[in-house]
């Protein structure tokens, strides 16, 4: 019995070693196997990238020459075609660079692939769509004004996807500009800024048609300096008259435009804001352009860039003795400030790109809804405190509501956008339930104007309010508490 049990024992070792054996000779196996895909997909991402990178090479053009000797500060030496034509001018087909099934995009004697194109572009297209980019491919934007705004909103716009910009200022490049413009660098000191910007884009996407224009934006140049259509554009000018001029002139002929409002002596990025000309606050300038433009018959229908914050930590630099006695010199033309406020580099970078980001969207065709106003903790705590009081009427005896003051501002700015669920109205905004026989919550609760308020809580419980606000309020509050509903699963 012993014996057969030792034969047993010695059998069963020999089949656990043989099993080890095998385990470690299909590890090893498969250890060599992955290596081997892992190493052949190295050297395939390697071969990618070189090809790619050789790709990029033979489409590039050489730099273009820019005559240094040439007067700067004189407009006819800088149009749309100053630099050397055959380093410069698009002799293209207006529509040549839209199509995404053409196999390249030609710039006077260089080409350029479409599937480079298209992979530089492929987060954007991944975002907006297919159809999203080639609208922004086929459109064209007019940037006025090259400085810290000007300048981003136009690389990032290029960036983007837009097929055609034009570029308009008259200013150059100098060292204290390093600080905010987008594009510029030590060696374009002194150069028109929309020429260096050129320059820049050339690089960044040379498909794309930049016209440069080195002027002076004036009423009676609008219609040359604006002409061609453009699908939007972009006031960047700090000098208010010559805004003023811009703005009435697109509202006049119905040219969508955004105005970037103060970025100088701002600092809070949190503070930055989108919305209508008419909503703005805390912002001098936009104030000052709110007031005059309104007596040029433009009420509305201008969307601005702004910031809220209080600009009380500093002022205008100041001009010393000699400078105050020449302070002509000083200024770039007549009647265009002297005195400069200081500015923080980021806050005109971030003005820039948010507009460039709501026009990408604007003509791309994605839903965006800027939140007109936010950051209101006293506005809060106020419709909190009123909210609190006429549930306690409704509910005998509650000591707490379902929602708290975060709750308040949420439901205002982010579900009914800072406006009245049934006018839009932004006028002494307050909350109440929406539907009165259902308990309070995010899905049970609307934005009213006071007056409202007062006429909607002596409704009855079992009011039908189709019948009171008609189908269409009733549906656009039931598409924002659905919209709540999906975002509150998510969280």
């Amino acid at each position: 019995m012993s014996t057969l049990l030792e034969k047993i024992s010695a059998s069963s070792a020999a089949l656990n070693t043989q099993a080890v054996k095998l385990s470690l000779v299909a590890a090893v196996a498969s250890f060599t196997t992955a290596s081997i895909i892992l190493s052949y997909q190295g050297s395939q991402r390697k071969r990618r990238v070189k090809q790619l990178k050789d790709d990029l090479r033979k489409s590039m053009p050489p730099p273009p020459t820019f005559d240094t000797t040439a007067d700067l500060t004189s407009n006819n030496n800088y149009t749309g075609s100053a630099l050397p034509t055959q380093h410069h001018t698009h002799t293209h087909s207006p529509t040549s660079h839209h199509h995404h099934h053409q196999h390249a995009f030609r710039e006077g004697d260089y080409e350029y692939d479409e599937e480079l194109i298209r992979e530089q572009l492929a987060r954007n297209i991944a975002f907006l769509g297919e159809e999203g980019v080639q609208k922004l491919r086929k459109s064209f934007v007019v940037i006025v004004g090259a400085g810290g705004v000007g300048s981003w909103a136009a690389s990032m716009l290029i960036r983007s996807g837009v097929g055609k910009i034009r570029i308009i200022d008259f200013d150059q490049v100098s060292l204290s500009s390093l600080n905010r413009h987008a594009t510029a660098v030590q060696a374009d000191v002194g150069t028109p800024k929309v020429i260096a910007m050129k320059n820049a884009f050339r690089k960044l996407a040379p498909w794309v048609e930049v016209d440069a224009r080195v002027e002076l934006f004036q009423e009676d140049s609008a219609e040359d300096l604006l002409s061609g259509n453009p699908d939007y554009v972009v006031d960047a000018i700090d000098n208010i008259n010559t805004k003023l001029a811009l703005l009435k002139f697109c509202y006049d002929h119905s040219i969508p435009v955004m105005s970037s409002m103060g970025a100088g002596a701002k600092a809070d990025p949190s503070r930055v804001q989108i919305s209508d000309i008419s909503e703005t606050f805390e912002d001098p300038l936009a104030r000052a352009v709110r007031r005059k433009i309104k007596k040029m018959g433009v009420d509305t229908g201008i969307e601005v860039v702004y910031s809220t914050e209080k600009p009380h930590h500093v002022k205008l630099l100041p001009l010393d003795e000699t400078q105050a006695q020449e302070a002509d010199e000083y200024a770039a033309l007549p009647d265009f400030r002297s005195r400069i406020l200081p500015v923080l580099g980021p806050l005109p970078a971030m003005f820039g790109m948010s507009m460039a980001t709501f026009i990408t969207c604007k003509i791309a065709g994605w839903p965006m809804e800027p939140l007109p106003i936010k950051l209101r903790e006293a506005l809060y705590l106020r419709c909190h405190r009123e909210l609190k009081v006429r549930e306690q009427r409704l509910e005998k005896g509650i000591e707490t509501i379902a929602l708290d003051r975060r709750d308040v501002g949420y439901v205002m700015e982010e579900i009914f956008r800072g406006k009245s669920a049934v006018s839009q109205s932004m006028d002494k905004i307050g909350l109440c339930r929406w539907e009165r026989s259902k308990p309070l919550s995010l899905q049970n609760v609307v934005v009213l104007t006071k007056s409202e308020i007062d006429k909607h809580v002596k409704l009855p419980l079992d009011a039908d309010l189709v019948q009171v606000y008609g189908q269409d309020v009733v549906s656009f509050v039931e598409d924002r508490f659905r919209e709540e509903a999906e975002i509150s699963r998510l969280r």
